[in-house]
């Protein structure tokens, strides 16, 4: 159990640096791309993208128009973490619902 909170603590950490940290992309802009919601186009394009195609993104995708560089790094790796959290949580999800199911004493 400790090596799971340590995990946890580690993901964390992760989420708050990349939401509140310093960066050049906005916390706002940040938070919006975490959550794959609210960002105006082109943007919520990209985003969409990394989230769903990620295999498809390209130069183009990449050049978002009034976005550095960096801005753009930080919000793909927003958006990417982002799916990845919410992938995760659902898996651990799933899990525990298989277990209780398989639990004695279950009413199927």
């Amino acid at each position: 159990m400790l090596e799971d909170d340590t995990k946890r603590a580690a993901h964390r950490a992760l989420v708050d640096r990349i939401l509140t940290g310093d960066g050049k992309a906005s916390t706002e802009q940040r938070s919006r791309a975490f959550n794959d919601e609210g960002l105006a186009p082109p943007l919520s394009a990209l985003i969409s993208k990394i989230t769903s195609t990620p295999v498809r993104v390209n130069a183009t995708d990449l050049a978002v128009a009034g976005c550095t560089e960096d801005e753009v790094f930080e919000l793909v790796i927003c958006a990417a973490v982002g799916h990845s959290t919410r992938l995760y949580d659902a898996g651990l999800a799933a899990l525990a619902e298989a277990i209780s199911e398989e639990a004695p004493g279950h009413a199927s």
